[in-house]
Parts: structure tokens; sequence; C-alpha cells
């Protein structure tokens, strides 16, 4: 397990290291609907365009910006301006849209009354529905043929911009999610489905205004989780669950999130001692190499000593150069107790699956 855990990080590590062609340049923080200033550095064969196109992420959401040059060139470097989004909000990565280059992590700050009581990442870009997890399919094939898939989304109660979402701001922050994740067992002759976890959520969702705030994040919430089944196989837990977030900038415009999920268990009658596989928190730490590799590793421990590790590994495939094909491509790794909700005191074989994401 060590191992092979050991050879994902590696394999993550060694594509951050690619140097990208062109260098982009930008600062930390800019203020949404208000000009900005880059400095782009082209590699030695290549001209310096009088325009050219800044691509924002902005969490799933994807803006393009032009940017014209300020002055001539001087050698391999050339200023250019841009005007950001005067809806786009939060964190963010700044790139060039039509050149190999680096990704910079910048924060998109807003003013309005929406921004002073919700934070930063609240936007009308963002639309009311929208990714929640990662949403993909994998398939392995550790002692069995085997998949499991992930939906999910969430969706923002009250539009920022009308009615009572622009009357109390605070309201904003309201969301419903769910989330479904199947394991499908593709050995078996008639190809079941092992066990799939529903989980419907509702929370409220905070993000900071400023740079002198401990927390950049968090959100609090009730969560709901169970399997569908009836009888000896059903299996449902209630939690009320707060999930703190702090992320910063590393290397070449990378990111890291650290993003705990500290929960209660509220009703727990079908698996009483759920606590002692799963314990009260979600350890999540998630890495963004700048455009390269993003790597997500959630961790387990139970009051017995009893844990599970789920690590996964995307790459936009677009920027490997496969052809039409779209999405990520998506390593996961599993091991421990309770892949499913069903298996929560259970130990299977580790797996390791590789397949398409949507939603890294």
């Amino acid at each position: 397990m060590k191992r092979l855990a050991l050879g994902l990080w590696l394999l993550a590590s060694a594509a951050l290291a690619q140097e990208p062609s062109w260098l982009l340049v930008a600062p930390q923080r800019v203020i949404a609907g208000q000009r900005f200033e880059v400095i782009v550095v082209a590699p030695a064969d290549e001209a310096l365009p009088d325009e050219l196109t800044l691509r924002v992420q902005v969490d799933v959401v994807e803006l393009l910006i032009p940017a014209r040059a300020q002055g001539e060139a001087q050698g391999a470097r050339r200023r250019y301006a841009a005007t950001m989004s005067p809806r786009a909000a939060g964190p963010a990565t700044l790139s060039l849209a039509a050149y190999d280059s680096n990704a910079i992590a910048v924060a998109i700050a807003r003013g309005d009354a929406v921004q002073q009581l919700t934070g930063i990442e609240q936007s009308a870009e963002e639309p009311p529905l929208s990714a929640e997890e990662p949403v993909y399919f994998v398939l392995g094939a550790h002692q069995g043929a085997n998949a499991r898939f992930q939906l999910s989304f969430k969706y923002r109660l009250f539009d920022p911009t009308s009615g009572y979402g622009a009357e109390q701001p605070w309201l904003v922050g309201f969301y419903f999610a769910y989330t479904q994740t199947s394991l499908w067992d593709l050995s078996s002759d008639s190809k079941p489905f092992h066990d799939t976890a529903y989980k419907p959520s509702f929370f409220w969702r905070w993000q900071r205004l400023d740079e002198q705030t401990w927390i950049d994040g968090a959100r609090i919430g009730f969560e709901h989780e169970s399997n569908g089944q009836a009888g000896e196989l059903s299996r449902s837990i209630n939690t009320l669950f707060v999930r703190p977030e702090w992320r910063w900038s590393v290397g070449r415009g990378g990111t890291v999130e650290f993003t705990p999920k500290l929960y209660a268990y509220l009703s727990t009658h079908e698996n009483p001692d759920i606590e002692r596989y799963r314990g009260y928190v979600d350890w999540r730490v998630r890495h963004d190499a700048g455009g390269q590799w993003i790597t997500t590793a959630t961790a387990r421990v139970g009051t017995a000593g009893k844990g599970s590790l789920l690590l996964d590994m995307s790459r936009r495939t677009r920027d490997m150069r496969v052809g039409p094909l779209s999405g990520y491509l998506h390593l996961q790794y599993f091991n421990g107790y309770g892949e499913s909700i069903l298996d929560y005191n259970v130990r299977r074989p580790w797996q390791l699956r590789i397949g398409l994401a949507i939603v890294p």
C-alpha cells in the first residue's frame, strides 16, 4: 500500500517538474471589474503578439479575457493589460489560453453586499447548479473486475441578483447538495451493483473577505447518507458537520487546500459502531499543481484505529494532446475499511482504478 501510494505521488511530482514554454507573471489579488496588468515572457524563438487571451478558472467556470499589450516588447518580455469580469470572484487560477504557460493562483475580490456577508467566492458567474464533489467513472481489476463512479452537484438556493438573495445577501450562502457513489461488481455473471451511497446535504457556505482573517472559508450543515436498501442490508446515518477551509499558493502557480470535515452523528441505529471505522473527521488535502496533476487525498481514522485512504489524481486530457477526448484522465487508489457504507466495518482488497473524470 505504502509503495503504491508513494509511486502515485512521485508520478504527480514528475508531471509538476515539466517546464512550460511561456511564463506568466500576475498579481496575487485582482478586483472584479477593474483593470490589472500581467507580464508575459516568451520562448526565444517566439514573438510576443499585440493581443492575447487570458484563461481564468474559477471553480468549474472558465472565463476567457482579452489582454492588450502596453508598449513594445523588452526583449522576451512584454506587459499586457486586461479587465477582470465584474461578476467573477473567489480563488482562481490565471494562465495563457493559447500558449503552454504556467498557472498563477489569484484571489478575485468583490466589494458588494454579497461579498460582505458571504465572502469573496460568491459570484453571479457561478451558475445556480454547479459541481460539488468529483464526478468520475473508473475501472479496476484487483481480485475481480469492478468499477466505481460518482455523480455530485450543488444548487445555490437564492439568486444574489434578485428577490430575497438581493434583499438579504446572507441567504446566498445556502446550498443544497447531492452526491451519489456506486460500486459496480463487473466480475459476477449478472454484473450487479455492490452498493450505492446516496448523500443529500444542506449547508451554509462562507468565504473570507480580507487578507487578515485566519481562515479562508467554512461550511456548516446537515448530511444524510444511506444505501437505499431494506432489512439487514440497510445502512444510514445522519450527521451535522463543519468544514473549515484553508488555501495556500505553492510552486509555479499551484495551490494547496486543507479542508477537514468534522461531524457529529445524530443517528446510527443501523450501524451503531461506525465511529470505530470512520471516526469523526474526514482529513482532506488537495494539491493543484498549476495546471498539471490535481491530487486529492482523503483519510479517515476510527476510534478503534481502523481507517481508510482515498487518493484521486486527475490530469486534463486536452493538455496531454489526446485528440478530441475531453475531461480528465483519472487515477484512483483506495485502501482500508468502508469503501461503501454497506461495508463500513469490512476491509476489502485495495483497489487501483483508472478512467475519466468530468470534474476532478
